[in-house]
C-alpha cells in the first residue's frame, strides 16, 4: 500500500510538472518546452487559512548563471515572504559575450534566430503551472533579472505585458527589435561604469519605458542615486543609477521588493 501511495504520489508530481522535493531550500519543478528539459526553483508561502491570493515573481539569473545562484543573490523569498517566488533555469543560449551558445541563458527577442520563442513558452508554462498549484494575485505577476535575465524580464514587458504588473531589472536592455506597447512600472537599476551593457544602452531602455509608462515628466530625487518618474497611468519608473560597472548591487533586491508591493497591475 505504502508503495502504491509513493508511486501515485509521484505521478501527481509529474502531471503538476514537479518533483516531490520540498525543503527549506525550495522545490525543484521540472517542465519539458519546446523539447527542452526546464527547471525552476519554487519558494511558496504556506497556504492561508482565509485562502489568501499570493504575489508571484519571477527572478531570472544572468548569462553563465543557474537558478541556485540567483536565489541566494536576489533572495526575494525572505524579502517577500508573502509571494511565490519562482528562480528559473537557463539553457544554453548564445550572447554578444558567448556566441556559441556555450553557457546558460535567455532570449532577448521574440522569435530569435536559432531560438525561436522556447524562453517565452517557457514563461507561460510556469504561470499555467503556478495558476494551477497555487492561488496567485494574478494582478501581482512580476518580473525581475540581473544581466541577460533583466533584458529577458524587459522581453516580457514587451511580449507577454498583458501578465504582468511590474518589472524589475538590474544592468539590462531592451532589444532594439522589442517594441513597449503597455504601460507597466519599472524600477530599473544601471551602472555608470558597466562594460557589458553600456550605460547609454540602458539609458536608452529607461527612455523608452518612460514613454511607455507616461512617465515624461520631470524626475523627482528619492534618496541615494534614485529618481522617480511619476506616471499619468500610475505606471512609474524608479531609476537607480549607481557609479559600478556590471554588478548586482546588495540593496537591489530590497528595492525591487518594495517597488512591486507598491504596484500591483493598473
Amino acid at each position: 500500500m505504502r508503495v502504491r501511495l509513493m508511486i501515485a504520489i509521484g505521478i501527481l508530481a509529474i502531471a503538476l510538472g514537479t518533483v516531490p522535493a520540498a525543503s527549506a531550500q525550495g522545490i525543484t519543478m521540472r517542465w519539458t518546452v519546446d523539447g527542452e528539459n526546464r527547471a525552476a526553483l519554487v519558494f511558496a508561502p504556506a497556504p492561508t487559512i482565509g485562502h489568501v491570493k499570493s504575489p508571484l515573481v519571477f527572478a531570472f539569473h544572468g548569462h553563465g548563471g543557474n537558478m541556485n545562484g540567483i536565489a541566494q543573490r536576489m533572495n526575494i523569498h525572505t524579502l517577500w515572504r508573502e509571494a511565490i517566488v519562482v528562480y528559473p533555469q537557463g539553457v544554453n543560449r548564445p550572447s554578444a559575450v558567448d556566441p556559441q551558445g556555450n553557457r546558460s541563458g535567455w532570449q532577448v527577442e521574440a522569435n530569435q534566430a536559432n531560438i525561436g520563442d522556447k524562453d517565452l513558452n517557457f514563461f507561460d508554462a510556469m504561470l499555467t503551472t503556478m495558476r494551477q498549484k497555487y492561488l496567485v494575485d494574478d494582478t501581482r505577476v512580476y518580473a525581475a533579472g540581473f544581466s541577460n535575465g533583466a533584458a529577458f524580464s524587459l522581453l516580457l514587458w514587451a511580449e507577454r505585458g498583458q501578465s504582468l504588473a511590474a518589472v524589475g531589472e538590474c544592468a539590462g536592455r531592451l532589444a532594439p527589435s522589442e517594441q513597449l506597447t503597455l504601460p507597466r512600472a519599472l524600477v530599473a537599476i544601471a551602472g555608470l561604469a558597466d562594460p557589458i551593457n553600456p550605460f547609454r544602452a540602458q539609458k536608452q531602455t529607461i527612455e523608452t519605458a518612460r514613454q511607455a509608462d507616461n512617465a515624461t515628466g520631470p524626475g523627482q530625487p528619492c534618496g541615494q542615486y534614485c529618481t522617480l518618474y511619476p506616471s499619468t497611468t500610475q505606471t512609474p519608473v524608479k531609476t537607480f543609477i549607481h557609479p559600478g560597472g556590471h554588478v548586482y548591487p546588495s540593496w537591489a533586491s530590497a528595492e525591487i521588493v518594495k517597488f512591486f508591493i507598491a504596484h500591483p497591475q493598473p
